[in-house]
């Protein structure tokens, strides 16, 4: 072990996974006690009522105080919070399960395999870059979908306000074999000798880039194979390269909790915890999730996500729903989801900072078209100018 002057690994190994020094951390009881605004704490997992948070974050300091607790529990708690009732109205739920099903039998017809990260292809109905094909297909769903205050409040509290949605969707069949074991994205994805090269303080950082999330789309008894969680595995240091280790694995699979979810629940959860998804015992339940993977402006995502074409999509959407009179945090939800909120990297060159240390982001331009009704076609000629900017 290479370590610093005050003790800490510099890098981690394998030889550093020990198991004893992970179950001291895992075998211990959720403070629900410790977080207030949850209803309970079920089988270690944090419980809360998203009516309740509507009205505890309807202040700017209750909202504060929220996050604040939201972010104690992925970070030092159990790493993962089931928001019940996060999606209020789950007609809405519905008609976008009807979008996704488009998709799949879209893609289906194509023949093409969708594979899946932890499991074997054809195990799952998959749908990459369900953000974009939604947006695009189906902008009116989208944006009734993607302005869940919910979904916002916990992703600004986890990665601030300039976060990039991505979205996947999965739907596990009757008799679909559950997941491996794994962390997720970023240092979950890389090989344990690309892991291994990666200085401690990377794998330190690795988790606060990326938020996960799971917003059920039926009712997911037990039996329908709903996300294997290990509350508070996130805390382990070389975990990354733990969870492919046979006495890690062997102890998951052991040890590992699961929580029935209905429609309209989300589950939120720190990407370090150890987690995959279950095994679908049931004989009729098509197990639909829309994955949920939102980056922080300051790291990278995983999908290559178009949002020139959706915001042009949605545009028309946005200035529809002002003028029937929707509130400004309503609009402003869907244009976070919708386009990029950091403005780097870019060409300085073509794209100097004006009124700040910053250029505009395209959040910044789409904000600026909605207040100030712009037409459609004004707003797609200055996102091609402002790409023109960006390009060396």
């Amino acid at each position: 072990m290479s370590s610093t002057t005050a003790g800490e690994p510099t890098w981690f190994t394998e030889a550093d996974c020990n198991l004893d020094a992970f179950r001291s951390l895992v075998e211990r009881e959720t403070d629900a006690h410790g977080h207030p605004f949850a209803e309970r704490a079920e089988q270690g997992v944090l419980l809360y009522d998203s009516d309740r948070l509507r009205g505890l974050t309807s202040t700017t300091e209750g909202r504060r105080n929220v996050q604040s607790e939201l972010v104690r529990a992925l970070f030092d708690g159990p790493g993962i919070v089931v928001l019940k009732g996060a999606f209020a109205d789950t007609t809405v739920v519905d008609r976008t399960s009807e979008a996704f099903n488009a998709l799949i039998e879209e893609e289906r017809a194509t023949g093409g395999a969708r594979g899946d990260h932890f499991a074997a292809p054809g195990t799952n109905d998959r749908v990459w870059n369900a953000l974009e094909k939604l947006a695009v297909r189906a902008p009116e769903v989208f944006a009734d979908y993607y302005a869940n205050d919910m979904l916002s409040l916990i992703a600004e509290a986890w990665l601030g306000p300039a976060y990039q949605v991505t979205s996947q969707v999965n739907v596990v069949n009757p008799g679909g074999a559950a997941q491996r074991v794994h962390r997720d994205y970023h240092l979950g994805f890389l090989t344990q000798e690309r892991a291994a090269a990666h200085p401690a303080h990377v794998h330190r950082l690795s988790p606060v880039l990326t938020l996960q999330g799971a917003a059920a789309h039926c009712d997911m008894p037990v039996e329908s194979g709903p996300t294997l969680y290990l509350p508070h595995s996130q805390k382990y240091g070389p975990g990354y390269l733990a969870w492919r280790l046979p006495q890690f694995v062997e102890y998951f699979e052991s040890h590992h909790v699961q929580l029935p979810l209905d429609k309209g629940d989300a589950a939120f959860f720190n990407p370090a915890l150890f987690h995959a998804a279950g095994h679908n015992r049931s004989t009729g339940i098509r197990r639909m999730a829309n994955l949920l993977q939102i980056s922080s402006g300051f790291g990278r995502a995983m999908e290559s996500v178009d949002r020139e074409a959706m915001t042009n999509a949605l545009f028309p959407v946005l200035l529809r729903r002002k003028a029937e009179g929707a509130s400004e945090d309503w609009l402003r939800r869907v244009v976070a989801a919708t386009a990029e909120g950091y403005p780097f990297p870019t060409n300085l060159d073509l794209d100097p900072p004006v009124d700040g240390l910053a250029p505009p982001s395209q959040a910044d331009t789409v904000w600026q078209a909605v207040v100030g009704d712009w037409s459609p076609e004004r707003l797609r000629k200055e996102l091609q100018e402002g790409a023109k900017r960006r390009r060396s």
